[in-house]
């Protein structure tokens, strides 16, 4: 099964390659507005998977992930018509000149070929791998999770029938439907087909791929993300901010995890963090350090465990920890976090300027909220996934972490001497 889907899905990439920009944005803009006047199958789809989902225990925050209506199927068409909008990498000239051998060569963007994707109750990655892999040329062989297989795959017919439209083949967007882990396996071996595989998803799935894929993988997606707060910072502020990286949607992966609070503001931050957590109904996990003097105040609070620091919450749960200074908000960072993104809120640019030099995730933040860390809001469009690795990509993930590039000499007859 997998076999012929390789085969097809690089036979498809072939034709993608060909098509100008003017042509893929043609099937994009098709997809974004079938989205929207087509969605029926699609929600009925989800209402099914959210329906099992309920009886099998799935938590709040998964539940969220999964969860679509009409105005999030809107925002996912208005993001692939941003897609639409947005420079086509492909055929860029990167660099080139004349050599001295008489050779005129250039380096120019391709596509990858065949891009796989498996990830677990985000159904929304369905059209964002789709619509960033037909910008860019490429092919996609998407898994998702056993949780949506009935909205991804009625998310992908639609994407197949806006394909064939255009006449171009279905296979160029194919979904595993089957949820047996077999098939994971299998495609993690189908080096011969795919260019590139990325795992969404927990650290389970991300050391599964890293040690068994004989395809290239770029991991990320799994944030502990932290805020530091220094002795110079407001608490007003501060607290919009904290509010802000937790609450603004916790299930997601650039959501606040720890809190890391310098002993010097402690005493007038404290009560304050307390009163606010209270108000937005966020649960504290604190260090011994600072249990006591949580517990004072109108928040509720409980004693961190181990193991709370090294993992997301995806919740309304966050970690709150006293550092002595700087050095010690850093070294936690190094140790607990997942290179994601991580911020410092303070007055001091001596600061910033060090955190941001000694702090080594993909996004670093100045007085600024965690939840920016995604390829919309960097203005790359939608994104495929979010790197925390170092080669190839880094960070979200838009249109130009989906290419490659070839190099291309031009000779007038021209010899080696």
């Amino acid at each position: 099964m997998l076999e012929e889907m390789g085969k097809a899905a690089r036979a498809a990439a072939y034709k993608l390659a060909d098509l100008s920009t003017a042509e893929k944005n043609q099937v994009l803009m098709s997809i974004a507005d079938r989205l929207e006047a087509e969605s029926a199958d699609i929600l009925a789809a989800n209402e099914q998977d959210l329906a099992d989902a309920r009886q099998n225990g799935m938590s709040a925050a998964l539940l969220d992930r999964l969860t679509l209506n009409p105005q999030r199927l809107s925002g996912m068409a208005n993001d692939v018509r941003q897609v639409c909008r947005l420079a086509d990498p492909v055929g860029q000239l990167m660099d080139g000149g004349q050599l001295d051998s008489g050779l005129r060569i250039e380096r120019r963007r391709v596509p990858l070929g065949v891009v796989g994707v498996i990830y677990e109750a985000r159904p929304n990655v369905t059209v964002d791998v789709a619509s960033l892999c037909l910008k860019t040329g490429n092919a996609a062989i998407l898994r998702g999770g056993k949780e949506t297989w009935r909205t991804n795959a009625a998310t992908v017919r639609l994407i197949q029938n806006a394909l064939q439209h255009h006449n171009l083949p279905t296979a160029a967007v194919q979904a595993i439907e089957n949820p047996d882990r077999e098939l994971v396996n299998q495609l993690l071996k189908l080096d011969r087909y795919v260019d590139m595989l990325i795992p969404r998803g927990g650290a389970g799935l991300h050391k599964l791929c890293r040690e068994n894929s004989t395809i290239p993988v770029i991991t990320g997606g799994i944030g502990v993300c932290h805020i530091y707060i220094d002795e110079t910072m407001e608490i007003e502020p501060a607290l919009e901010i904290i509010v802000n990286a937790k609450k603004q949607r916790p299930s997601a992966c650039n959501s606040l995890e720890t809190l890391l609070i310098d002993r010097a503001i402690a005493e007038r931050f404290l009560p304050a963090l307390s009163a606010r957590m209270a108000q937005e109904n966020i649960l504290l996990h604190a260090d011994e350090n600072v249990l006591a003097r949580l517990q004072q105040g109108p928040a509720s609070v409980t004693l961190i465990q181990p193991g709370h620091y090294d993992d997301e919450w995806l919740s309304l749960d966050m970690n709150v920890k006293l550092v002595a200074d700087m050095d010690e908000a850093i070294d936690h960072i190094r140790r607990h976090g997942t290179q994601h993104s991580d911020a410092i809120l303070t007055r001091s640019t001596q600061h910033a300027t060090r955190f941001v030099k000694q702090v080594d995730s993909a996004a670093v933040y100045v007085n600024a909220s965690t939840r920016f860390t995604d390829g919309g809001q960097f203005g790359l469009g939608a994104e495929v996934a979010v790197s925390t690795q170092k080669l190839h990509a880094r960070g979200p993930m838009g249109l130009e972490a989906l290419t490659t590039y070839k190099w291309i000499a031009w000779g007038d007859d021209t010899l080696r001497a």
